[in-house]
């Protein structure tokens, strides 16, 4: 019994050793410990021994059976040891080596856009304002002609911050640019010449929309602008930001809250591949009176326009790209064109 009990350790040792990974060590164990494995059979065996016989046979098919354990799980750590040696080997780097360096960044097509945009509204008087991302009810939306319920908002009423300003109005991030033209009146005389482009939230998404998008705000007040300074200054801003006279404009009426009257610039190519499509491209206007009080000017003396544009969109067109969502995944391959 002795020898047959060594016999079967020195057994599961050289298949043990044998094995080369996991897989087949767990055969090898599955021929000494499975349900039909040698010390299985040697159980069944203790059926026909009195009750003595079967508790000595017992502990010794029991301490075989931990020897045999032992042994397999001093192999599976020997495995282990060996694939962790041999990914470390493939994985060594060798330090001696020139340093691969970082590469170079460039600039998002959108933001390429932004650039552009107040380069080309600068070079002609305009000023730039930056003002905060989170704003309060009455900027956002009440200055602007847009009070509570009014049915203009069912569209922008949307990302609201958990708080209140300090003159417990309710907070969210604003839905458009327009509020910097209540801000930047507020603190500046007339004459008054500012664009400003930033980042805007409002729940939308698909192709042509998404919830965070930029957007370029213009605003001129003074005592005598007019539609036709509006015509003038945007398609002058068109011209140069497509380099290109090859385009007309068309004012079709529309409605905005915070302008009247209102109207939807629509811009169509004359030549190119976008040749004799119309593109909406922003909305614009003659502020509304009540929107130059509340800039704290008298509407009776001081007129103006404003209007707004997607920067999204006005890069699109640029660069012929037929989805927005494409400026916002972060593939590489779509955002290296732009820099190369």
């Amino acid at each position: 019994m002795t020898q047959k009990v060594n016999d079967l350790i020195e057994q599961a040792q050289q298949q043990f050793a044998q094995a080369t990974d996991a897989a087949s060590l767990e055969n090898a164990k599955a021929r000494f410990l499975g349900k039909q494995g040698s010390l299985t059979e040697m159980m069944k065996g203790l059926a026909k021994l009195d009750a003595d016989a079967k508790r000595e046979e017992g502990a010794r098919i029991n301490q075989i059976k931990q020897q045999i354990e032992a042994l397999l799980n001093a192999r599976r750590a020997a495995l282990a040891q060996a694939q962790l040696e041999a990914r470390l080997a493939a994985e060594t780097i060798d330090v001696t080596l020139p340093g691969r360096g970082m590469g170079a960044g460039g600039i998002h097509p959108v933001i390429r856009t932004w650039q552009r945009v107040e380069e080309i509204f600068k070079s002609i008087g305009f000023d730039v304002a930056d003002g905060p991302e989170i704003e309060n009810d009455w900027t956002n939306f009440t200055a602007l002609n847009n009070p509570e319920n009014h049915p203009a908002r069912s569209m922008q009423d949307t990302f609201y911050v958990d708080m209140k300003d300090d003159n417990g109005l309710p907070l969210l991030l604003r839905t458009h640019t327009s509020p910097m033209q209540v801000r930047y009146a507020r603190m500046n005389k007339p004459p008054i010449k500012v664009i400003a482009p930033g980042r805007t939230y409002r729940v939308d998404s698909d192709a042509t929309h998404s919830p965070m998008f930029h957007q370029v705000e213009g605003l001129w007040i003074d005592e005598n602008i007019s539609f036709a300074d509006l015509k003038g200054v945007y398609t002058d801003f068109l011209r140069c930001f497509f380099e290109t006279d090859d385009l007309e404009l068309r004012f079709r009426p529309s409605f905005f809250p915070f302008t009247e009257p209102s109207a939807e610039i629509d811009m169509m190519f004359t030549s190119g591949p976008n040749k004799g499509r119309w593109l909406e491209i922003s909305g614009s206007g003659q502020v509304h009176p009540d929107v130059v009080r509340n800039f704290g000017l008298d509407p009776e003396r001081y007129i103006g326009f404003a209007f707004g544009s997607g920067l999204e969109r006005l890069t699109m067109l640029r660069y012929g790209v037929n989805d927005l969502r494409q400026f916002f995944e972060g593939d590489l391959r779509f955002l290296r064109q732009f820099n190369d």
